[in-house]
C-alpha cells in the first residue's frame, strides 16, 4: 500500500490523527512499476494526480547546455510532484533510478482531504517547505563544497532521508546509482566520480559494492561532508 512509508514520512514532520491516518490509507491510487530510466512525468505534462514513490529511487532531472543535471532523488514516502496540485506545468523531467514502484493519487482526491483538515494540510506543506531546503542544501552542495565532499554529502543525505522511513539497516542501505547518475547529481565527470568513491573507501568511509552502501564511520562521513540532518526534519 502506497500510504505505509508516506505515513511514517510525514509522522516526522506532524503529528497525525486517527482520523487523519484513515483518509491517507484509502486513497485511491493506481500503481505502476517503472524500468531504469522510465519517465513518471516530462516536462511540460500537466499531470492530474500526485506521485507516492513506494519502492526505489526517483530523480527529478533536467537536460542544460546539453547536459543530464539531477537536482534531487526521492526515496520511498516522497511525493515528488506535490507542488502541481498548485502549479500543474512541470518543468523538469521524474525518471525512475533502476527498477521503482509509484503510486499515483489524483489531485482531486488530495484537495479533498486537504480542505477538510487542516492539520494534514499543515503537514503537506511542511513537507513542501523541507523538500525546498533540501534544494537549497543541493544548490549550496554544488556550488561551495569540492568534489569530495560533495560526493560524501549526497552519501550522508540519502542514508539519513532511507533511516527516517526505516530503510537504512545496520548503516547499510541499497541505491541503484550507476556513477553516471552520481557524475549527474554531483555536476562531476563519470571519472571523477570514480576517483572520489576510491578516495572515500581508501579513507575507510565507506563501502561500496554493487549497488550496496555501508557507512563504515558515519560521523567522520559527516564531519568531511559538513553534513546537518536538521534541514531533513525542520
Amino acid at each position: 500500500m502506497p500510504h505505509r512509508k508516506l505515513i511514517a514520512r510525514l509522522r516526522t514532520v506532524a503529528g497525525l490523527s486517527e482520523r487523519d491516518q484513515a483518509k491517507l490509507e484509502s486513497m485511491p491510487h493506481s500503481i505502476k512499476v517503472l524500468a531504469d530510466g522510465e519517465y513518471v512525468v516530462r516536462q511540460g505534462d500537466r499531470p492530474l494526480s500526485c506521485t507516492v514513490v513506494m519502492k526505489g529511487l526517483v530523480s527529478r532531472q533536467r537536460v542544460v547546455a546539453d547536459r543530464n543535471q539531477i537536482t534531487s532523488f526521492y526515496v520511498p514516502g516522497d511525493m515528488p510532484d506535490l507542488h502541481t496540485l498548485h502549479l500543474p506545468l512541470v518543468d523538469h523531467d521524474l525518471c525512475s533510478v533502476g527498477t521503482s514502484t509509484i503510486a499515483a493519487v489524483p489531485h482531486s482526491y488530495l484537495k479533498y482531504i486537504l480542505a477538510d483538515s487542516a492539520a494534514l494540510t499543515h503537514a503537506f506543506w511542511r513537507e513542501t517547505l523541507i523538500q525546498a531546503a533540501i534544494y537549497r542544501e543541493w544548490v549550496e552542495n554544488l556550488g561551495s563544497r569540492q568534489a569530495l565532499p560533495r560526493l560524501a554529502h549526497l552519501v550522508c543525505e540519502i542514508a539519513a532521508r532511507l533511516e527516517i522511513v526505516g530503510l537504512l539497516d545496520d548503516d547499510r542501505f541499497h541505491v541503484p546509482f550507476t556513477q553516471q547518475d552520481v557524475a549527474d547529481a554531483c555536476g562531476l565527470s563519470v571519472v571523477h566520480v570514480n576517483r572520489m568513491i576510491q578516495e572515500l573507501r581508501r579513507r575507510k568511509l565507506i563501502e561500496w559494492e554493487d549497488q550496496t552502501i555501508e557507512l563504515r564511520d558515519r560521523d567522520q562521513l559527516e564531519a568531511l561532508a559538513d553534513f546537518r540532518p536538521s534541514y531533513l526534519l525542520r
